[in-house]
């Protein structure tokens, strides 16, 4: 089972945004260099870790905004030794999951009765010595806890020669071991399979010679090549080659960027068309994507507040149990009766249950295309009252549509200029430019513009010839400043249609302003139906921020049924909008999609970041959404409140159920055998209670209009 990873941590120094500690591992903890790196340059505000086992020092190196020595200090004591993997290419592994316990317990239950009397001994003590091995080491460790009072409860039986009993509690503890690694081992699973790198393999210049390699083979410096459809493996710097790279899974930004000699490319974004020879300066688990996958391998190691509290609750409780033995046994002068109390002490069920109802939840959630990191993540989101969307990307669909075309030009119509843009758009995949192509497809008499060779301007635009006439299309300094093109004249359309929030695209033919297109992005079809469920889900207040125009925001809270918007605001004014909201006491869920999004993401109570969201928003949500759309925060919600209610529900059977049990057993209503069966088998069936969830059906969501 999972616990503890340091007995101590101490800081012997500290000064700005660097700090000193000793550490020492709980026994039988190892303290493997990259494991302890791996683990504490996952937590929040870290941005350097250098450990030296040889005398137990570690030294971090942190962002001063976001954390400090003392609660660095208590986030790395609050993590608990890693069962998973360090990182592809690491040997790394998740306790021991073998059911070979299950099995030895077992088969020593089922030989007890078949054995001669003398061998019953011998058989009993030789399968209960694991559990004598780990409640010692835990009696000099941490004092006497749930595990002592057990093999207390098991030496007593065997003492007086009650092997039966001995054998039905070892078997059902190992069989509660076992269950409770093998759900942490499939939620953990599933949730690190969805980070997994889209190759194994990356082609690589070497010695003037192009190679294609393991993934886990590049080095620091080596010459990475990116060609068309390549997911880039590195963070580095382009040596040579011109690409157009789709940026959305780090930056949040939907329109494709050019990178040539010079830019910086980071991992995990896509090159779209072109070629890139890359120098790679961060390879591995230093690279942004795998540091991303780090943090959620770590976070599964923190314990939330309940399960802390749970924690806490049954080691109180443990003393308790072993008075109220010591009592029955010098009030009875009975140690049949002490023996049957030990059997039933709280603390199995608060450790167990608490934990793996959220794994099962985290499980459920990933099922259903979202990513929990961490338990705590679920519960904050439970007690949410207040949801903060951001608009684009969110709320909206974040991919562009036409709906204006002003006609600056006599002798054309509205059709004409969306058809001659496109004719010459559709060599250039933009986004722009597929929306003028998207919206010349529906148009009732398409028509296709005969046009020389399309010129390709990076951050500007494109151009070509029609009918011997230069054409340009793209942004207003591109047509107004470049090519000398006035707007002046249609000044108060082109405000009009800016004010509205629209995106304007601009074009030009023969030295004339011809026409403006202007686009929006669309509603995301399930973000009036999200909100709506969000609202039966106990959410009271639900509001939106956006850097957007304040006409569009408004239409679109009042088309969205929201209760308050704020528009025109910067980075830095999101979060001060979270911190207000806070202050005035919500309990605030922000959801959002890009790097600007990133202060209000960890300034909310629960941050959720959008698929397409960046890796900095990724990495500073607590929560992110794996499918397209804002459905999946409703059903994470439910799924967050119903983890709460079944963990509440836990503790009052948990509590009714072993004080009901050990009350019988102090009165000598029931043996040890029967004290064991039934603590034991209760214990099991809250356990496998809690894991129901993750069986659970896909919450039903409201029907979406077509």
């Amino acid at each position: 089972m999972p616990g503890p990873w340091f007995a101590s941590l101490d800081l012997v120094h500290g000064s700005a945004g660097r700090a000193r500690y000793r550490y020492r591992c709980q026994a039988g903890r190892r303290g493997e260099l990259h494991r302890i790196e791996w683990a504490v340059e996952s937590l929040r505000g870290v941005r350097k870790v250098r450990v030296n086992p040889a005398i137990q020092a570690l030294v971090v190196e942190y962002e001063r905004a976001l954390t400090d020595a003392e609660r660095l200090r208590q986030d790395i004591l609050a993590l608990e030794y890693p069962d998973l993997p360090l990182a592809a290419g690491r040997s790394g592994g998740h306790g021991d999951e073998s059911p070979a316990g299950v099995l030895t317990t077992g088969a020593a239950l089922l030989a007890d009765r078949r054995l001669q009397p003398e061998l019953q001994g011998p058989l009993s003590m030789a399968v209960s010595l694991p559990l004598f091995g780990k409640a010692l080491a835990e009696l000099v460790q941490r004092g006497i806890t749930s595990h002592v009072l057990e093999a207390l409860a098991v030496a007593i039986s065997i003492g007086r020669q009650d092997f039966l009993t001995a054998n039905i509690t070892t078997f059902l503890l190992a069989l509660g071991d076992y269950l409770e690694r093998s759900i942490e081992r499939h939620s953990d699973n599933l949730l690190k399979s969805l980070l997994r790198p889209a190759s194994n393999e990356v082609w690589v210049e070497r010695d003037g010679v192009e190679q294609l390699i393991d993934a886990r083979e590049v080095a620091f410096g080596d010459t990475v090549i990116a060609a068309t459809g390549t997911v880039i493996p590195v963070d580095g710097t382009v040596l040579g080659g011109e690409a157009l790279v789709n940026q959305a899974t780090m930056t949040g930004e939907s329109v494709p960027v050019v990178r040539h000699r010079g830019d910086i490319v980071l991992s995990g974004t896509l090159v779209e068309e072109g070629r890139l020879r890359i120098y790679a300066e961060k390879v591995g688990r230093h690279a942004a994507a795998a540091r991303i996958a780090s943090f959620v391998e770590q976070s599964l190691a923190v314990k939330s507040a309940t399960q802390l509290e749970a924690s806490r609750l049954a080691d109180r409780l443990v003393p308790m149990v072993l008075g109220l033995a010591g009592g029955t046994w010098l009030l009875s002068g009975s140690l049949q009766r002490a023996s049957a109390v030990l059997q039933a002490d709280y603390s199995c069920a608060l450790k167990l249950a608490t934990p793996v109802a959220f794994k099962a939840s985290m499980y459920q959630a990933g099922r259903h295309g979202v990513l929990v990191k961490g338990a705590n993540a679920l519960e904050r989101l439970a007690e949410a009252d207040t949801f903060v969307f951001d608009k684009t990307g969110t709320l909206t669909t974040g991919a562009l549509r036409v709906t204006d075309s002003l006609v600056c030009s006599a002798g054309y119509s509205a059709e004409d200029v969306i058809n001659i843009a496109a004719s010459v758009e559709e060599h250039y995949y933009h986004p722009m430019a597929m929306a003028v192509v998207e919206a010349a497809s529906h148009l009732p008499h398409r028509q296709h513009f005969n046009h020389g060779e399309v010129e390709f301007i990076v951050a500007h635009g494109v151009a070509s010839v029609i009918d011997g006439k230069r054409i340009v299309v793209g942004s207003r300094h591109f047509v107004e400043e470049d090519e000398g093109i006035s707007t002046a004249a249609y000044a108060q359309d082109i405000e009009r249609l800016r004010r509205a929030g629209k995106t304007l695209l601009y074009i030009g033919y023969g030295g004339e302003l011809l026409g403006v297109l202007g686009m929006l992005d669309s509603v995301h079809p399930d973000s009036a139906a999200t909100i709506a469920r969000l609202r039966e889900l106990g959410a009271r207040r639900i509001v939106m921020l956006t850097g957007d125009h304040p006409e569009r925001a408004q239409a679109l809270a009042e088309e969205l049924g929201l209760d308050g918007f704020r528009a025109g605001l910067l980075p830095d004014e999101k979060a001060e909008a979270i911190k207000a909201l806070a202050e005035e006491g919500a309990r605030i869920a922000f959801v959002g999609d890009g790097i600007n999004d990133a202060p209000a993401l960890s300034g909310a109570h629960v941050g959720i970041s959008m698929r397409q969201g960046s890796d900095i928003a990724r990495l500073a949500s607590d929560i992110a959404l794996l499918e397209d759309g804002i459905a999946g925060v409703a059903d994470v919600r439910a799924i967050a409140m119903a983890a709460r209610d079944l963990i509440n529900s836990n503790f009052k059977l948990i509590a009714g159920l072993n004080s009901s049990i050990l009350g019988a057993a102090a009165l000598g209503l029931l043996s040890p055998v029967s004290a064991s069966m039934l603590h034991n088998g209760c214990t099991i069936g809250i356990l496998l209670r809690a894991l129901a969830g993750a069986g659970l059906p896909r919450p039903p969501r409201p029907q979406e209009a077509p």
